[in-house]
């Protein structure tokens, strides 16, 4: 029997997850309820397209001087992919017998199974989102602890798996000064961070809580301004 992935949509040619031009995989399903989230429809997993590792990689194959000529690969996002860990790890497989550069963009929010382990064996970047370095705050925000996401940090820095760790700036809500040098802190801690990004929050995605009927509860919340990002990125250590 084949392997297939629930997968929610393709983007051919992106260039903001990961080096180079990136071929990114958006799966379908995921365990967090960001209140800022711009792919909620992205959440069920019960959605979305059966597809299989061959209908991928010929896919990315056709891109592949683009990809190779940029020094990019390809990007597993989504929703969470390490929801369907197994079925990563065998594209990941199939991308490596081919030199194509694989990246996780994930938010590491679940425990550490031996299948997520044997995934990240595969995976020569993580793109680690921080929802939130307060615990509490993490709560309230995303509807789940932090403690997964530490964890993974921790685990990948101990692996020596190459990560970017990201930080997605809400005003009012992860922007607090304490928060960020308390989150440097733990960065500064880790030995394989290659690259440390703020990702301005931006409600774009809106419209599709709209269409899903669901409340947005960030409607009167503005992106920051770009004093703010500099603030962020200063503290961060990343100006």
């Amino acid at each position: 029997m084949k392997i297939t992935g629930k997968i929610h949509s393709f983007e051919s040619f992106g260039t903001v997850d990961g080096p180079g031009i990136r071929f990114v995989l958006f799966m379908q399903g995921c365990p967090l309820k960001c209140k800022y989230c711009h792919n909620r429809d992205t959440w069920d997993i019960s959605k979305g397209n059966e597809y299989s590792i061959d209908e991928i990689v010929e896919k990315v194959m056709r891109l592949k001087p683009y990809i190779t000529t940029s020094h990019g690969g390809v990007t597993v996002s989504g929703g969470e992919p390490l929801l369907q860990a197994k079925f990563v790890t065998a594209l990941f497989k199939e991308l490596n017998l081919r030199k194509i550069h694989t990246a996780l963009d994930t938010a590491g929010s679940l425990p550490l199974t031996e299948d997520i382990k044997q995934l990240l064996q595969y995976t020569n970047l993580v793109l680690l989102d921080i929802k939130h370095i307060d615990n509490e705050k993490c709560i309230n925000l995303v509807g789940s602890p932090n403690t997964n996401t530490l964890n993974f940090a921790t685990y990948l820095s101990e692996h020596s798996i190459p990560m970017w760790i990201r930080q997605v700036l809400i005003p009012d809500f992860t922007d607090d000064e304490k928060d960020l040098k308390k989150l440097k802190n733990f960065i500064d801690r880790l030995k394989s961070v290659e690259k440390v990004e703020i990702l301005p929050y931006h409600n774009l995605g809106k419209f599709k809580w709209d269409k899903l009927e669901k409340k947005y509860e960030l409607e009167n919340v503005a992106p920051p301004n770009k004093e703010q990002i500099k603030r962020a990125k200063t503290i961060l250590g990343i100006l």
